[in-house]
């Protein structure tokens, strides 16, 4: 979503006659665009800044903005400990930042901007692009999920659609501009809706325009997720066959407290029906360990539905807490000690379960999109499956943006080995 929102303030600036520096010396305004999702980012962000004030300290001219969910949250922290930051912008005040440019040019004041709007979709603007493989195509914004440890709603506000018709330009653009696969971005994607426009209806019509080799999307939300929808991805060829089923824990009582809306049973239900229906699917996942008033028992729970479902791969996280949320209120919060316990019981699971799934792989034949050179070696690609698995091969004829079949002889970890077929080679 940051990588997003970042691609579309550039755009914006551009459009107005502003270029990016690749010297931060040589910068007349710094933006950083951040996050406030867990406090780690929030770490990282403050350190930046601290790197930025010493720069201005030199060049005192130059203008610092903070941008995106961490100043909505922390604007009068910010204003009161960091005051050589000059602007502050929440994540729906991105369309004014040009005229802001210019009063602060001319008044040297700072500028706070952090209301949340019911409506800004940023429809009619289009984000700057590198050149790449994959484009990020923002379809909404906000959530009104509120799980009692997400600060989104409070950061993002609620949860608001774009126009099918500003997505499909946007698609189209990005195509033309030689981007061979588009991801679909939302809190929580799968709840689109515009009109008579469900997000079933629209992954449709996006996979039915010409020149789109792929198209993903991320991240669902499990209460969201429907047959018709995995009918529709099994049925088209360019809608990869993989899916991000975030779990966050396996215990109805913690998923419950964390207002999940969903089940043990109904998501083991629906993962093993994404299975049924998508042949040779990647099913990734969000887990949390160490919510408030997780027993011991209940993270057994979260370890008993990684054993079912064996997910491909997995995000996962100590619980931390975030401002305004309502978990950060309960009285029976675990020990880090606990929780750093939990985490690493989990991890080494889900590395069986993916060395598991990737092994299942072995001496298959799967088409690769080629996205870059492997850091093993110049000789080598690396490309990824529809079922999103990297897989890493000798170059032979075959190009960046090129899909082709690869027979994959080997895993290790989270990657593949393979060959192009028909040729031999190996990876030392």
């Amino acid at each position: 979503m940051n990588v997003a929102d970042s691609e579309l303030i550039d755009g914006i600036l551009q459009k107005e006659g502003y270029k990016q520096t690749q010297n931060i010396e040589e910068a007349n305004a710094i933006f950083i665009n951040t996050c406030a999702v867990r406090d780690h980012a929030e770490a990282k962000v403050h350190s930046r800044l601290g790197y930025y004030n010493r720069i201005k300290k030199s060049h005192p001219e130059v203008i610092i903005g903070m941008l995106g969910c961490m100043a909505q949250n922390l604007k009068d922290e910010i204003l009161e400990n960091k005051p050589y930051v000059d602007i502050v912008l929440g994540p729906d005040s991105y369309r004014k930042l040009p005229v802001i440019l210019k009063n602060r040019l001319k008044d040297q004041k700072h500028i706070v901007d952090t209301q949340l709007s019911r409506f800004e979709v940023y429809d009619g603007l289009f984000p700057s692009r590198k050149e790449g493989i994959n484009a990020w195509v923002s379809i909404m914004r906000g959530c009104d999920k509120f799980c009692t440890f997400c600060i989104v709603p409070f950061t993002r506000g609620r949860e608001r659609s774009r126009s099918p018709k500003s997505i499909i330009q946007e698609v189209e653009r990005a195509i033309n501009d030689r981007f061979v696969e588009i991801t679909l971005l939302g809190q929580n994607v799968n709840s689109y809706k515009y009109d008579n426009i469900d997000f079933t209806k629209l992954l449709q019509q996006i996979s039915f325009i010409p020149g789109l080799l792929r198209l993903r999307y991320t991240s669902p939300h499990p209460s969201d997720v429907n047959e018709e929808l995995l009918e529709v991805m099994a049925g088209s060829k360019n809608i990869c066959n993989s899916i991000h089923f975030p779990l966050q824990a396996g215990s109805d009582r913690i998923l419950k407290r964390m207002n999940r809306t969903y089940t043990k049973n109904h998501f083991l239900e629906y993962a093993k029906k994404i299975r049924d229906i998508i042949p040779g699917v990647g099913i990734s996942t969000d887990i949390i360990v160490g919510f408030p008033g997780e027993t011991e028992e209940d993270f057994q729970e979260t370890l008993e539905v990684m054993d079912t479902v064996k997910f491909d791969s997995a995000y996962t996280f100590k619980y931390s807490s975030r401002p305004y949320t309502k978990a950060i209120e309960y009285d029976d919060h675990i020990d880090e000690d606990v929780k750093k316990d939990r985490l690493d019981r989990l991890i080494k699971l889900q590395q069986k379960h993916t060395l598991l799934c990737n092994r299942e792989m072995i001496d298959k034949v799967v088409d690769v999109l080629v996205e870059k050179e492997s850091k093993k070696s110049d000789e080598f690609w690396s490309g990824r499956t529809d079922s999103n698995k990297w897989v890493i091969f000798k170059k032979e004829s075959a190009k960046i943006k090129d899909i082709i079949p690869v027979r994959i002889t080997a895993a290790h970890g989270v990657s593949l080995k393979g060959q192009t077929e028909g040729i031999k080679n190996e990876i030392n």
